[in-house]
């Protein structure tokens, strides 16, 4: 899950960037409401992080003019303004949910996750293919109910690859659930972690398609 936090508090920021990391997010941060409306137009997250008052303006500004562009991306709001009205307007405004400060960091990585999963069209809590579990709250995995030990970027690649099962991933696509901005990008990371899985969950599993990057076999 590859999410953007929009927060001009630093010790805000960088608290979200570990916590959310921990729960298995690649994390990228930015400061303004321009910054914000940049990234998100550049496309890409799973889903944004987006404090209501920032140093050029309001994040319930930024969220309406998203939706007014007729974008989807999923937005939680995470403010001081937590009082009904509040809360009642961002909503309004588009916000799929609304967190007021103080928060507790395991509640907002589940919140993000739901709204990250059904901006995917999905319910379920877990992702599944075959025999193969995925559960992102846990950062877990199982093959016909045995354990699969799987590294944090091995984790990622997979949930790419299992949450649109059948649809090609580009090696870019699969890249941005791996590195934030702030990281740099092994040139061969994706062939590697792609033979790693394959040896953990199969070779027939994850296909390769020439020219155009892996897709999880429908049936696997």
């Amino acid at each position: 899950m590859r999410i953007l936090v929009v927060e001009d508090d630093p010790v805000l920021m960088n608290g979200l960037r570990v916590g959310l990391a921990l729960s298995g997010a690649t994390v990228d941060g930015v400061t303004s409401c321009a910054d914000a409306e940049a990234a998100i137009s550049a496309g890409g997250f799973d889903a944004v992080v987006l404090d209501a008052m920032l140093p050029d303006g309001s994040g319930f500004d930024v969220l309406a003019r998203l939706r007014a562009a007729h974008d989807t991306t999923p937005v939680l709001m995470l403010t001081a303004l937590d009082e009904t009205p509040d809360r009642v307007r961002g909503l309004d405004a588009g916000a799929d949910d609304y967190l007021g400060k103080p928060f507790d960091l395991d509640e907002l990585a589940a919140r993000l996750r739901a709204i990250a999963r059904r901006g995917h069209g999905r319910a379920a809590p877990v992702l599944r293919a075959g025999g193969l579990l995925l559960d992102p709250a846990t950062l877990a995995a199982t093959l016909d109910g045995t354990h699969v030990p799987l590294s944090r970027r091995e984790f990622a690649v997979l949930a790419a690859l299992m949450e649109r099962p059948g649809i090609i991933r580009s090696r870019a696509e699969i890249e941005e659930r791996m590195y934030g901005w702030q990281e740099e990008v092994e040139s061969n990371a994706v062939e590697v972690h792609i033979h790693n899985l394959r040896a953990k969950i199969g070779r027939d599993a994850i296909e390769t398609v020439r020219g155009l990057g892996y897709r999880m076999r429908a049936g696997a």
